[in-house]
C-alpha cells in the first residue's frame, strides 16, 4: 500500500534535509509532501483540516512549532505556550480524524527538567519543571508526549515523537536574536569578517562569543536527523519518545564550536567571550542509549566536517538565507 507522508514544517531545516534524504533515496512505494506555513496557519482548525483535505496523508511527520533562540525564548514564554499548544493540538486531532496510521512528532532536549541527573534519557522528561527561560515551549512540546499516549490509549492511535539534541546544517534560520547558537554564530562571524569595516585587514578583528564558552552542548548534523527521521517513520512502533542523539562522547564546547567555525572560515583574527552574556544551562547530555540498542551501526557524520558543510552552505546562499 502506497503511503502519503505529510511533513508539517517541511520548508525549515529538517524538512528540508529529510526531502534531499528522500530525494536521494527515491522510494517507490512513498509519496512525500512538504508544506510550509504558506500552505496552512496551524493554529487554526479550519485552515488546518483543508491541508489535511486536500492532501489525505496515511502519516504525518510533525515539525512545525514556533521555536527560537535562548534571548528570543526569555522574553515571549506566554507565546510560545499557546501557539504550540493550538498547533500540535490541531496537527493530532486531523490526524485521528483522518485514521492517519502514524504520527511522528519532533520534541526537543531543552524540554527536559533543569534540576536533573545526566545524561537524561526518555524516561525523564516529566520529571520536574523545564529551564525557566523556555517554560512556556518546553510545557508545550511536553504535551504532545501526554496527548500522544491519551489518543493512544483511548483510541489505539499510533502518535510518537522523537527528541533530538541540537540540530544545525543547510536551510537554517540564521536571523539575529532568533536563532539557536550555531547559526547565530554564523551569522556573526560572517558579519565580523566580511559586514563590519570591510577596509579593516581580518587581523585586526575580533570575534566575539556570547557566555563563557564553557557549556557542554550536543550538536546533530540536520542530514543525520534527516536519516533517523526516516528510520522512524518506517521501524520504530512505540508511542513513547526516542532521542535521537549524538553519542555522549561527541559533545563539544561552545568554545570548541567557535573554534570550529573559525577553521571553516579560515577567520585570522582573535577570539574572545563575553562573559557578560548568559550562558544557558552549563549542559543538558542526552542519552542515545534506546536508539544505539535499536540501530547500533548507524554513522554520525563528524563534527567539523558537518560546520564546514554548513559554512560552505551559507557562503553559497548568503542571499535567500533566513537571516
Amino acid at each position: 500500500m502506497t503511503k502519503t507522508v505529510l511533513v508539517t514544517g517541511g520548508t525549515g531545516l529538517v524538512g528540508r534535509a529529510i526531502e534531499a534524504v528522500i530525494k536521494e533515496e527515491n522510494p517507490q512505494d512513498e509519496k512525500w509532501l512538504f508544506v510550509g506555513s504558506k500552505e496552512a496557519d496551524l493554529t487554526d482548525l479550519q485552515s488546518t483540516r483543508s491541508m489535511f483535505e486536500r492532501h489525505q496523508p496515511t502519516h504525518v511527520i510533525h515539525l512545525a512549532a514556533m521555536v527560537g533562540g535562548l534571548f528570543h525564548n526569555m522574553n515571549n514564554n506566554l507565546d510560545f505556550l499557546r501557539k504550540n499548544l493550538q498547533i500540535n493540538d490541531n496537527v493530532l486531532l486531523l490526524s485521528h480524524e483522518f485514521k492517519v496510521r502514524k504520527v511522528v512528532s519532533c520534541l526537543s532536549t531543552c524540554i527536559f527538567p533543569d534540576k536533573t541527573t545526566y545524561p537524561i534519557d526518555e524516561t525523564m522528561i516529566h520529571n520536574g519543571p523545564p529551564h525557566d527561560s523556555n517554560f512556556g515551549y518546553s510545557y508545550a512540546k511536553r504535551m504532545i508526549d501526554i496527548t500522544n499516549r491519551a489518543y493512544n490509549q483511548q483510541h489505539g492511535d499510533m502518535f510518537t515523537s522523537v527528541v533530538p539534541c541540537n540540530v544545525f546544517g543547510p536551510f537554517d534560520n540564521f536571523t539575529p536574536g532568533v536563532s539557536h547558537v550555531i547559526p547565530g554564530m554564523i551569522h556573526r562571524l560572517h558579519e565580523t569578517i566580511y559586514v563590519k569595516d570591510p577596509e579593516k585587514p581580518q587581523e585586526e578583528k575580533t570575534f566575539s562569543v556570547y557566555g563563557t564558552g564553557k557549556p557542554l552542548r550536543q550538536f546533530i548534523y540536520s542530514t543525520d536527523l534527516a536519516k533517523l527521521f526516516v528510520w522512524v517513520l518506517r521501524h520504530y512502533e512505540s508511542v513513547d519518545p526516542i532521542i535521537l542523539s549524538v553519542d555522549e562522547a561527541a559533545e563539544v564546547s561552545i568554545a570548541q564550536l567557535a573554534q570550529s567555525l573559525v577553521k571553516a572560515f579560515g577567520f585570522k583574527g582573535k577570539l574572545e567571550f563575553d562573559t557578560s552574556k548568559a550562558d544557558g544551562q552549563h549542559k543538558k547530555t542526552a542519552s542515545n542509549g534506546k536508539l544505539r540498542r535499536l540501530l547500533p551501526d548507524f554513522k554520525f557524520t563528524e563534527f567539523d566536517s558537518a560546520i564546514q558543510e554548513t559554512v560552505k552552505w551559507y557562503l553559497e546562499n548568503y542571499e535567500k538565507a533566513r537571516k
